[in-house]
């Protein structure tokens, strides 16, 4: 991908239904993968882009409130990865989101985290929370709050990191690509004969902080598709339908099951799978994702559904048209 700059009037800082009326109504560009062809839309204008029994797979994953302050207010912890109830991966930040180093911290409540390792990779280490006498997530409700990114300056309440309809808590940042759906839309596409189905890909922390990024083959993230949906995408290949993936995470889950060779799952299984140009997609035939930052993994794999040139050309035509970045922006379809 060719390196670019957002310009920061191009980031979304504020959530669509509270800068327009709802928060479906956010702008889409579609891009035809075979062509390179672009056209300029509204995400309510989905119904009519695709087509009868086409299948729109969505991740469920709920945010969690990922992110909690020292009791002095002078250390941010992010948890990245869940090791077990009580450890963690996580990263420590000063208030000028500079890398700590230390051993220990207090906490709220008089509950402490120790440092106890190293992580999978810098600036990454394994946390301890001791001294807590409830369910992690119970305590994180009440004093953590979502991640949130240099690009917003404002706090926004849990709900605005949600989906409409996420119901398993797990994920460390908002699976944003299905954000923009509302029930209205959801209906919309009901009407249109347009199947829809739901698996869980628990996030992980997609960015460090100081223009450190994840290494993409060292990023593993828990997933679990139910039974249902497994018969809806056997239903739909069997019947040579087309498969929308809304997110990034959504094509990282299915296929990771494709590379099982099995019918059903029983559990939540990690995923390391890094999908690039080079990857030959088993399940997903498009995608609907938002935009990325141009050091993103993510654009790695949009790579494996169109060519390189097309996706550049995508992306010089949103900062020409005044698309919207990140999790509140607004919203590609690659199909």
């Amino acid at each position: 991908m060719d390196m670019f700059k957002i310009p920061p009037h191009l980031n979304a800082t504020v959530p669509a239904e509270y800068r327009l009326t709802h928060r479906s109504q956010v702008s889409l560009m579609l891009l035809n993968k075979e062509t390179g062809q672009l056209s300029d839309h509204l995400l309510t204008e989905l119904p009519q882009l695709l087509s009868k029994n086409d299948l729109l797979i969505f991740n469920s994953s709920r945010t969690i409130p990922a992110s909690i302050l020292s009791v002095d207010q002078n250390v941010e912890i992010r948890l990245a990865r869940k090791i077990d109830e009580r450890k963690w991966e996580a990263i420590l930040l000063d208030s000028e989101e500079r890398v700590l180093s230390v051993e220990r911290l207090d906490l709220p409540e008089d509950v402490n985290i120790a440092v106890v390792g190293s992580g999978s990779e810098f600036p990454l280490v394994t946390i301890e929370f001791q001294n807590i006498h409830e369910p992690l997530l119970s305590y994180l409700y009440r004093f953590g709050e979502p991640i949130r990114y240099e690009y917003i300056d404002q706090k926004w309440p849990l709900d605005a990191y949600q989906t409409i309809f996420a119901s398993s808590p797990g994920s460390i940042e908002m699976p944003s690509a299905g954000r923009a759906f509302s029930w209205k839309l959801m209906h919309s596409l009901q009407k249109a004969k347009i199947k829809m189905g739901f698996l869980e890909l628990h996030t992980g922390i997609s960015y460090y902080g100081n223009h450190i990024w994840p290494n993409p083959i060292n990023h593993p993230e828990a997933y679990y598709i139910p039974h249902k949906t497994i018969q809806l995408m056997n239903q739909l290949k069997a019947n040579n339908g087309r498969l929308i993936a809304v997110g990034t995470t959504v094509v990282r889950a299915i296929e990771s099951f494709a590379l099982q060779k099995t019918s059903f799952m029983s559990e939540c299984r990690d995923t390391h799978l890094y999908i690039h140009s080079g990857t030959t997609l088993q399940m997903a035939d498009a995608i609907i994702t938002g935009l990325h930052e141009p050091e993103a993994s993510h654009l790695d794999m949009l790579k494996a559904f169109t060519k390189s040139e097309y996706l550049n050309k995508s992306y010089d035509h949103a900062l020409k048209k005044g698309y919207l970045w990140h999790e509140f922006g607004d919203i590609q379809l690659i199909l």
